[in-house]
């Protein structure tokens, strides 16, 4: 190697690459490269330096780690004291980088320097490195050109977003240990290329079986040299699991599991309150106003005063003190307010009311409201926030938020968590208010196409049970009905429309007057079922969907039985329902094996029929799918289940009726509509 000639490492430009690079120095610390710099800085010339111990160089004592440092595997920056050719020393700026630290015997390490600056910020104390590397809270990493570590502190060893080994130059792909980490690479080559920083960046870290999920802001600036170019990255990241901020968005993002689960507007609104305390407020309250029927009794038409009008209705309420010492009205009961007040104001604007410290002074809207101004003064309530509760165009109510043992006021960012929740709560009552109306019509028009009063004649004795599903869905299709023919015979019939809702409902009575009047032309049972089919059929090609193609809206499974008490012979037909129970006088319990045939509405209209003969005293039991069908639970147990009431003691038709559902549906709820009809058969009058 020449003793005159600069020596530089191998390899692309780099952050850590020497400025004036001053040396090479073998593995057994003796120097093996001497530059222009190196003479400029010591005084030495090639010749007096080359091939001699490095030590020669330095004033640290011996000991002092200060060339063990200059040689180590990894790379190294910091102040250094030399001894100069005239024997004063120098305080420099020193850079170390080994070029093969893989081979320990071989490697060679070049050292680079410049002059001290007398600043203490950029070359600070040996202790404030030290805590910087050992106990800073924030992890620091750099990385190169290409995204590889090339230094971190002992902030992100201890518990960070990043793995760490022994070694430096791992990618940053090899080291994420956060969710999504070919994004934060995207950002990461972003900032490179561009050179704007990115602050406040988050990443997740999932959750392990023996560690909680972690939030991590990480900000994100460009390394560049004195010329300009961009040499690497830099990212500091700072674990923010618990902050305030942290647990704001917590809270909004765990309201979408704790509000809206269930189509019911008076749990939705205790659902708000209850997400609300304490996390914003110490007490809350959801009132709504008419729009949301919730009494019997219009508002309006309940008594009001100059000072004080019924304007809401109290839906939800939650408070840190058990005894709801800050309420004046009960759940269900009106809310009445002073004509001019800020909850009035709200619900006009449709803008927040937002009192960090509540005015209580004379000569306030509380002049108008001395209850409430008594419960606030017994209460300490000194801050207040009023949010609208709207959606789709339509005002709700308001969601009234305080603090009493919380000494802090609201802050504007408790106002935009509130809002938010409000937001997300007024979807959830909109739609709880929209289906309440469409399931109270619906339940009213199946009342209205249900049969009042069941007859069977002289063939049978009849009883039955309705019950809506109380789910989301809303009100379904299912029908029954019990129909004389002639020659004393009648007919049974359970059917089940698909879909829910009032179109389910309409459909239902149609298909109910359909099989009334095929039953009323003596047709067997396989003909009824395919005529309700081929009606059903029709009734669908001049209903379209909305891509104008028709289809079976209209579907509906059917089972259709005709008992004629002078032979006691059965005739039953299924079009993909569930098979009819039979119980014998001795009470054994079979299913009746009736052929399978399509749904209504598929246009097939092929359909056989099943022919068994029934003793007197014997109970044909048909039911909707509700009764038996369960999530995650096989058909069969649900049949078993049925087998199992159907033999219950009862004193009558009715009360096995009662049985049945207290037996099945009261111990596992249905998510569908629930029919049953059961009919037993009289002693025939007069020669058979």
């Amino acid at each position: 190697m020449s003793t005159d000639q600069p020596v530089a490492p191998p390899g692309p430009k780099s952050f850590c690459e020497p400025v004036d690079v001053v040396a090479v120095i073998s593995a057994d610390l003796t120097v093996i490269g001497w530059t222009e710099a190196g003479r400029c800085l010591w005084g030495y010339q090639g010749a007096e330096v080359l091939n001699r111990p490095a030590r020669r160089l330095l004033a640290a004592p011996a000991g002092s780690g200060t060339l063990g440092l200059l040689t180590s595997s990894h790379p190294w920056s910091g102040r250094v004291e030399i001894r100069c050719r005239d024997g004063h020393t120098a305080l420099t700026e020193f850079r170390a980088v080994p070029l093969n630290p893989a081979r320990k015997e071989e490697n060679l390490f070049v050292w680079s320097a410049g002059p001290a600056s007398p600043s203490a910020l950029t070359s600070p104390d040996p202790s404030v490195l030290k805590a910087l590397m050992e106990r800073s809270p924030i992890g620091i990493v750099v990385w190169d050109r290409d995204l590889r570590c090339t230094w971190f502190n002992n902030g992100d060893e201890r518990e960070g977003p990043f793995r760490f080994g022994p070694e430096i130059g791992r990618h940053v792909a090899e080291l994420l240990a956060t969710d999504n980490p070919m994004f934060l690479q995207a950002v990461m080559h972003s900032v490179l290329e561009r050179g704007v920083p990115v602050l406040d960046h988050e990443l997740w870290k999932s959750a392990t079986a023996e560690k909680e999920a972690r939030a991590y802001s990480i900000s994100i600036f460009r390394l560049d040299d004195a010329d300009g170019e961009a040499v690497g990255v830099c990212t500091l990241a700072v674990d923010v699991t618990r902050s305030r901020a942290r647990g704001r968005l917590n809270m909004l993002s765990n309201a979408g599991t704790r509000i809206a689960t269930t189509l019911d507007v008076i749990k939705t609104a205790q659902e708000l309150a209850d997400a609300s305390v304490p996390g914003i407020a110490d007490y809350v309250t959801v009132d709504l106003a008419e729009v949301v029927p919730l009494g019997e009794e219009p508002l309006e038409r309940l008594g009001s005063t100059d000072a004080s009008i019924p304007v809401f209705r109290r839906a939800g309420a939650a408070s840190i003190h058990p005894d709801f010492r800050e309420s004046l009205a009960e759940i269900g009961t009106p809310v009445f307010v002073p004509p001019s007040s800020p909850f009035t104001t709200v619900l006009h604007s449709r803008k927040s009311y937002f009192e960090p410290r509540l005015d209580t002074s004379p000569g306030t809207w509380l002049d108008n409201d001395p209850n409430r101004a008594r419960v606030i003064r017994q209460t300490r309530m000194h801050t207040l926030m009023i949010v609208p509760l709207h959606a789709r165009g339509t005002m709700l109510g308001i969601a009234v938020f305080v603090r009493t043992e919380n000494p802090s006021p609201f802050t504007r960012g408790d106002l935009l968590l509130a809002e938010g929740l409000a937001d997300r709560a007024s979807l959830s009552l909109d739609n709880a208010r929209r289906y309440s109306r469409e399931r109270a019509a619906a339940l009213a028009l199946q009342r209205e196409l249900l049969p009042d009063q069941l007859w069977g004649g002289s063939a049978v004795e009849v009883a039955s049970r309705y019950l809506p599903a109380d789910t989301h869905g809303g009100v379904g299709g299912d029908w029954f009905d019990v129909i004389p023919l002639t020659a004393n015979r009648v007919a049974l019939v359970v059917g089940d429309v698909v879909g829910h809702g009032l179109n389910a409902a309409a459909t239902m009575g149609r298909l109910r007057t359909v099989v009334r009047t095929l039953a009323d032309r003596a047709l067997s049972p396989p003909e009824v079922l395919a005529g309700l089919d081929r009606i059903v059929v029709d009734m669908t090609k001049d209903h379209p969907d909305d891509t104008g193609f028709t289809s079976p809206v209209m579907g509906a499974t059917c089972l259709y039985a005709v008992y004629d008490p002078a032979t006691r012979r059965c005739t039953i037909a299924s079009a993909g329902h569930p098979p009819p129970a039979i119980v014998s006088p001795d009470g054994d319990v079979v299913f009746a094996d009736v052929p399978a045939g399509a749904p209504i509405g598929l246009g097939l209209g092929n359909y056989e029929s099943l022919e068994t003969e029934l003793a007197e005293g014997s109970l044909i039991a048909l039911y909707t799918d509700g009764l038996i069908e369960r999530r995650g639970i096989d058909i069969d147990q649900g049949l078993e289940r049925l087998r199992c009431a159907l033999a219950l003691p009862a004193p009558d038709l009715d009360g096995l009726c009662s049985a049945v559902i207290e037996t099945i549906v009261a111990r596992m709820p249905s998510d569908d509509d629930v029919a049953l009809l059961l009919a037993r058969t009289l002693a025939v009058s007069g020669p058979a």
